[in-house]
């Protein structure tokens, strides 16, 4: 069997190993950037339908040394691509390098078309045309110092894009990387695991991922992938419509209750329609509120969070400093805003558990927390850390006991 790779995050290996390892019910291997799994074509659907975590999922074409970008060319055209798309179906190559010797990335990609190009011309008598934006065939080539893999992208649009968001919001979290949250906290969405709170949802995208895992609402359900257009699983397609029905068979009613919010009214109608696209609206409970002064929704359960910073951290008609519009890094208001926010956790959010996601490494100096866990993890090009915090109840302050009593 073909060993497929699956592109993560970073920082997100070791999760996505776990969770391939249980979709294909045989070890998965981390490695830098994504999983190593040996799976054939029923498997590589079934982690384009199940996987919460990775990016794509990746068949591997070829493997070999290279120096040079004619040395890609050969590479590529040792690849029977009329076993893959005909000449009326489009491509496009991507290109990854790391101390690659290549001296241009999209010269590379051209060596690979224009190798894909000349096969087919040579047996079908046509070539295929280029598509950038949905190619029926897309590729992926990572060139290292002296190595090159070239691999079919069977997911076609990254998986973060489930199929459900229309309203973003400002700067929102890929549903992939709001997944690696909840899989590091280890939320699963059963009913032992008790409810999840997001106190700054922003488009929502923390608490309709966890609605989506409580429900049992297959992360790709509703969404299309490039393999359903490509001649090597042409005949696995009634086997990925039995797939498909399973996973709907499985969606249930919530084992846990989600609850989310946000101080801004906009970013809380932003969630609610986009819950509701994803099927979970009934699964959510929204509710316009400051993080600052919302109340916990149970006595016990799991806080996820991605804070904001600027506008969004300040009540409706209160406009934020200069400071706290700028980088999360500055003190500005975004320093009193974690102040206050770990003092109200204190006193009323005491039994708790928080997890926070933040580029701030001094965070738990900010908060007067000390975590008890942290989580590297890039969201984008930013490097972050998830913060756990157990929250312990603010002591009342008690008198000493020799203290001499009180005069009437």
């Amino acid at each position: 069997m073909p060993a497929l790779f699956l592109p993560c995050a970073a920082g997100v290996e070791a999760l996505l190993a776990a969770e391939a390892t249980r979709i294909a019910g045989r070890p998965a291997a981390a490695g830098r950037g994504g999983v190593f799994v040996d799976g054939d074509e029923a498997l590589a659907m079934r982690l384009n339908l199940e996987s919460r975590l990775a990016q794509r999922v990746l068949w591997p074409l070829a493997q070999g040394p290279y120096g040079d970008e004619q040395a890609l060319y050969a590479l590529a055209r040792g690849v029977r691509w009329g076993d893959w798309i005909g000449p009326e179906q489009t491509l496009a190559v991507d290109v990854a390098a790391r101390r690659s010797p290549l001296r241009s990335l999209n010269f590379a990609a051209l060596r690979v078309k224009d190798a894909v190009c000349d096969a087919l011309r040579e047996t079908h008598g046509a070539r295929p045309s280029v598509d950038t934006r949905r190619p029926d065939l897309p590729l992926v080539l990572f060139a290292g110092a002296s190595e090159a893999a070239l691999y079919a992208d069977l997911s076609g649009e990254p998986l973060f894009k489930r199929g459900w968001r229309e309203d973003r919001g400002e700067a929102p979290l890929k549903e992939t990387l709001a997944a690696a949250l909840l899989a590091a906290a280890d939320w699963q969405g059963r009913a032992e695991d008790g409810p999840l709170l997001d106190p700054c949802c922003g488009a929502g995208t923390i608490a309709i991922e966890a609605a989506q895992l409580t429900c049992g609402i297959a992360p790709g359900l509703t969404r299309r992938f490039a393999f359903e257009g490509l001649a090597p699983f042409r005949p696995h397609l009634g086997a990925w419509r039995l797939l498909q029905q399973e996973a709907r068979a499985r969606v249930r009613a919530p084992a846990a209750a989600v609850f989310a919010g946000d101080v801004s009214f906009r970013m809380t109608d932003f969630a609610l329609r986009n819950a509701a696209r994803a099927g979970v609206t009934g699964a959510i409970e929204f509710k316009t509120a400051d993080a600052l002064q919302r109340l916990p929704p149970a006595a016990r359960g799991t806080i996820v969070m991605n804070p904001p910073y600027g506008e969004r951290l300040t009540p409706k008609g209160q406009r934020p400093p200069a400071a706290a519009r700028e980088d999360f890094a500055g003190a500005g208001s975004a320093e009193a805003f974690f102040t206050a926010l770990a003092a109200h956790w204190k006193g009323h959010y005491g039994g708790w558990t928080a997890w926070v996601l933040s580029p701030q490494m001094k965070l738990p100096g900010l908060m007067r927390l000390q975590e008890t866990r942290r989580v590297p993890l890039w969201n984008g090009p930013i490097e972050c850390r998830l913060f756990r915090f157990e929250i312990e109840a603010r002591q009342p302050h008690r008198a000493p006991a020799d203290a001499a009593p009180a005069k009437p």
